[in-house]
């Protein structure tokens, strides 16, 4: 059975920081790619940021870029999220997702997501 489960968000001021885990089981990546995306309320569900499993090179929106830096750990089948200077409007829930094929920056390139974490950045 394919879990990816999501791990850290809060409460953070404008300024501050976060670490987003994301821990994968049941599946054995070689190609493909993990994502986060994010949905605020109101609004549609956004691409955030992807890792290539293999190589690891990686893509940022460019809302993010720069202040966010997405990373993995193969031995631990974990990606994170780590997110520098965070402005109120990055509130939303963050959502992990894996392909096993693709490396896409659209929601519907991935397969399997996990239940979301919450972040809220206070002004």
């Amino acid at each position: 059975q394919v879990q990816l489960v999501e791990s850290g968000g809060g409460l953070v001021q404008a300024g501050g920081s976060l670490r987003l885990s994301c821990a994968a089981s049941g599946l054995t990546f070689s190609t493909g790619a993990m994502a986060w995306f994010r949905q605020a309320p109101g609004k549609e569900r956004e691409f955030v940021a992807r890792i290539r499993w293999s190589g690891g090179s990686t893509y940022y929106a460019d809302s993010v870029k720069g202040r966010f830096t997405i990373s993995r750990d193969g031995a631990k089948n974990t990606v994170y999220l780590q997110m520098n200077s965070l402005k109120p409007e990055d509130t939303a829930v963050y959502y992990c997702a894996a392909s096993l094929y693709y490396s896409s920056i659209s929601a519907s390139g991935y397969d399997y997501w996990g239940q979301g974490t919450q972040v809220i950045v206070s002004s």
